[in-house]
């Protein structure tokens, strides 16, 4: 089932980006560095807060026994790129064992529902270049790599793909 996220799913939201952000990205052990970010990042009274925030929109995967993904759409971000809206897809995070079963396409449908109905032209996206399973996932719907950003952690960037999804143009 997909729903808005409400606030008492704020840890179970915090729980779910820890698992999936280590899990995706930390791929040779856990630095502090890594610890540290990830630590702050991921709590449950940021996710209350981005709840409660009326520039986000977030939807929840939820099965019988509780959430199992999510996706937040930002509808004031600073565009990566010159060619990109304000409607930025910030995260789309599905847990590794649920993945491939249609969770994530479910989430990706409802964010571009959103951003259409928000009266978008398009809406963006950044992916480690290195996730290719990602990559692969958004080329498959309808997104195109339009150019790259550096995630920066410390004194490390990390090249990340900025994709787009055009409703004016729509690929087939």
């Amino acid at each position: 089932m997909i729903r808005k996220a409400e606030e008492r799913d704020a840890s179970s939201l915090a729980a779910v980006g820890i698992e999936v952000w280590v899990n995706t990205y930390l791929r040779d052990g856990v630095s502090p560095v890594f610890a540290d970010y990830v630590l702050a990042e991921f709590t449950a009274q940021k996710f209350r807060n981005a709840i409660g925030d009326p520039d986000l929109a977030i939807w929840v995967s939820e099965n019988r026994t509780g959430i199992d993904g999510f996706v937040t759409v930002c509808s004031t971000a600073a565009p990566a790129l010159a060619e990109c809206s304000p409607l930025e897809i910030t995260t789309l995070y599905v847990q590794p064992r649920h993945q491939s079963g249609g969770r994530g396409c479910a989430l990706l449908c409802r964010a571009l529902d959103h951003c259409r109905r928000m009266g978008g032209e398009n809406a963006w996206l950044t992916v480690e270049a290195q996730n290719r399973r990602a990559v692969d996932f958004y080329l498959r719907h309808g997104f195109t790599s339009i150019g790259s950003t550096d995630f920066v952690i410390a004194d490390q960037a990390y090249e990340n793909y900025v994709m787009k999804a055009d409703f004016r143009n729509p690929l087939s």
